[in-house]
């Protein structure tokens, strides 16, 4: 354990099937001695493991030598600000990559950055014990976390997590053609079953996906960090019937947004649906938030 003082800097490295993120927070210590973390730098990179590793079963050596100098790059940035203390977690595409082991190892030796592959329920457990614990208030919450590669769920009730589970449903994955209509099914059916019996089941949504559709549906829906399932719809319709140009040109998507924000809208439907759920709140954390979290806890002296 390392025990960090103030103006510390800690790290987080999330390595995901769409896209790679870095989040460097500054440690500040207030006057009562409570600590704040305040973000020092946010780099999101569209490296799309997953175009590879659902379409190809590895990563190409191509896309190889832009993770490598992407992590370069982070590493890089993480000497810039001093960061004492750091975490890299990869998840459903390395996971999946038959040569996703060799390459980390690889990007280890010229970098010297560990990445771990985690697994879906670990991911997941990350942001619940980190954030959804803390938002969540009185009442029946379904945590859903889309990616690229995976689709991560958390089921809250009364505060109290009652399941979490990972299903290999995600954009990349759907896009490619990997997700059969059986895969969604058992889906739908598993989350029934989970929630059978519980009433005003609301979903919390997490990723880019979701907070740009919530960005979108903010021009008429201002309720705060509320997004009605039945806006999504409308969303949904209004999307899929554009090319990924014309959805960039109407509302502005970069292309990594633009072709992945239409699966990711039928995933969020499909959940909203099987646990007739009318509500998703969207709140702005995700898995890079969760491992900063944890590291401050791990490492802070102060209470």
């Amino acid at each position: 354990m390392n025990t960090l003082s103030e103006n510390s800097h800690l790290a987080a490295i999330d390595i995901g099937s769409n896209a790679a993120r870095l989040l460097i927070k500054k440690v500040n210590q207030e006057a009562d001695g409570s600590i704040r973390l305040s973000k020092a730098l946010f780099l999101r990179i569209p490296l799309r493991l997953g175009v590879d590793v659902f379409g190809q079963g590895k990563i190409t050596k191509e896309r190889e030598e832009r993770f490598l100098r992407m992590i370069k790059a982070f590493h890089q940035l993480m000497k810039i600000y001093e960061v004492e203390t750091y975490r890299a977690c990869a998840t459903s595409a390395l996971r999946d990559a038959k040569n996703g082991k060799r390459i980390i190892k690889k990007i280890n030796r010229k970098t010297g950055i560990d990445i771990e592959i985690i697994s879906g329920q670990e991911e997941a457990a990350i942001i619940y014990d980190n954030h959804i614990e803390a938002y969540t208030g009185p009442g029946n919450y379904l945590y859903v976390d889309v990616g690229g590669g995976s689709t991560e769920i958390s089921f809250i009730s009364q505060k109290e997590l009652i399941s979490s589970v990972s299903y290999n449903v995600g954009t990349l994955r759907m896009l490619s053609g990997t997700v059969g209509a059986e895969v969604l099914e058992q889906m739908a059916r598993d989350l029934t079953n989970l929630t059978q019996g519980y009433q005003d089941i609301v979903l919390i949504g997490s990723g880019g996906n979701i907070n740009k559709l919530y960005r979108l549906a903010s021009k008429h829906d201002k309720k705060k960090e509320r997004l009605p399932v039945t806006t999504v719809e409308k969303l949904h319709n209004q999307l899929s019937k554009l090319t990924v140009e014309q959805r960039m040109e109407t509302y502005g998507l970069k292309p990594d947004r633009a072709d992945v924000i239409v699966p990711a809208a039928e995933i969020f439907l499909h959940i909203a649906r099987s646990v007739q759920a009318d509500t998703i709140l969207v709140p702005t954390f995700g898995l890079a938030d969760g491992i900063i979290h944890d590291l401050a806890q791990e490492n802070l002296p102060f209470s």
